[in-house]
């Protein structure tokens, strides 16, 4: 197994575990040459994420929480097939896996505050609406 170019970082300094990728390949479907049906281009690749140690437990809740729709017995899947080459493909699925992941670890948005709109810019969008008001009724055929 050939080494992928580095390890792909989730987010600070929690990577994905090359140990624990489950990789299968299969005949791509997308472009390719002469020898796209015989050569093994497409890349499917696993990751169980129930299982895994590599995340700290907060974060695992929360993937695993977020990703339920798209989790199969607790274990997440990435297919890849756009290149030709089935390395290029296990880079772009093992990107792909990752920004899945941080996307799904990252802490929730702060709640929003609300806040009350000066009363001086309201004065001024009703004196401003009034004005157009005017212009536009000046407009109005009515001496005619």
């Amino acid at each position: 197994m050939e080494d992928m170019s580095g390890p792909h970082v989730i987010r600070g300094s929690v990577l994905l575990p090359e140990a624990e990728l489950m990789w299968r390949f299969s005949r791509s479907s997308g472009p390719g040459g002469q020898h796209v049906n015989t050569s093994d281009s497409q890349v499917e690749l696993r990751f169980d994420l129930a299982a895994t140690d590599a995340l700290p437990p907060v974060w695992k809740e929360r993937a695993l929480e977020r990703l339920a729709s798209r989790l199969v017995g607790g274990v997440i899947t990435v297919r890849s097939s756009e290149h030709r080459s089935q390395w290029r493909n296990r880079e772009t699925a093992a990107v792909r896996l990752a920004a899945l992941l941080a996307e799904a670890t990252a802490p929730p948005p702060k709640p929003r505050r609300p806040t009350r709109i000066p009363r001086g810019i309201n004065e001024r969008r009703l004196r401003e609406k009034k004005a157009r008001a005017e212009t536009k009724r000046g407009r109005s055929g009515r001496d005619w």
